[in-house]
């Protein structure tokens, strides 16, 4: 039996552990940015035709600008979890 071995492409460097808070918040916003617009937009136009172009717009907005806002609002998310959380 052979055993497997998950390799990257070689040249394909990962960024340092210090990145990890603005990776976090970069994948968080794409992806809440991508189901929000998502359900806002479909539940706007009742899911009518061309709603992926809609939908995309939407998403060039909102995917900005949820990431500056992620980045802005985890200190005070974090406090807040500091004070809910033992």
């Amino acid at each position: 039996m052979t055993t497997m071995t998950r390799s990257r492409p070689k040249g394909l460097k990962k960024l340092p552990p210090a990145c990890a808070p603005v990776v976090f918040a970069f994948y968080m916003s794409a992806i809440m940015a991508g189901l929000m617009c998502t359900v806002i937009v479909g539940v706007g136009t009742r899911w009518a035709p061309g709603l992926a172009v809609k939908v995309v717009e939407a998403y060039l907005l909102a995917m900005p600008t949820a990431f500056v806002c992620v980045l802005a609002v985890k200190p005070v998310v974090l406090t807040l979890v500091r004070w809910t959380v033992r």
